[in-house]
């Protein structure tokens, strides 16, 4: 196993444990449950996603691309971006359930995105008509 193949096998765990983390913590938000105040819950998620982001530039810097004239890396930027913004929506800014039932289904879809572009590394709306 290369060292590129092993930053990439905790990336792909990263990911795995991120998106479950967010569903989680939408389902608690949605049932206004006691336990997503508690303090690890809070917590991890930030140490897991820190952990993505890492992985996610070690591995560019190992591919050696730039990542903003890469097209697929960018599109995954921008995707990230909007799964950001569409998570705090239904995780702290939504007003009703419905809204952050919205915003989460959305963010899924975003995220499920995001993997795809990935996953074929190659764009697949904004710079697929480049």
């Amino acid at each position: 196993m290369t060292f590129y193949e092993f930053v990439k096998y905790i990336h792909v765990t990263a990911i795995t444990l991120s998106i479950c983390g967010f569903m989680a913590r939408v389902y608690l938000k949605l049932n206004d449950s006691p336990h997503q105040n508690k303090y690890w819950f809070k917590k991890l998620p930030h140490t897991v996603d820190t952990l993505l982001l890492v992985t996610a530039l070690t591995m560019v810097y190992i591919m050696g691309v730039n990542p903003l004239t890469t097209f697929w890396i960018a599109e995954k930027i921008i995707g990230l971006l909007i799964y950001i913004l569409l998570g705090m929506i239904a995780l702290r800014w939504g007003k009703t359930k419905n809204i952050r039932m919205t915003a989460a289904v959305m963010a899924v879809m975003v995220f499920s995105y995001i993997v795809y572009v990935a996953h074929y590394k190659a764009p697949a709306v904004i710079f697929s008509y480049s």
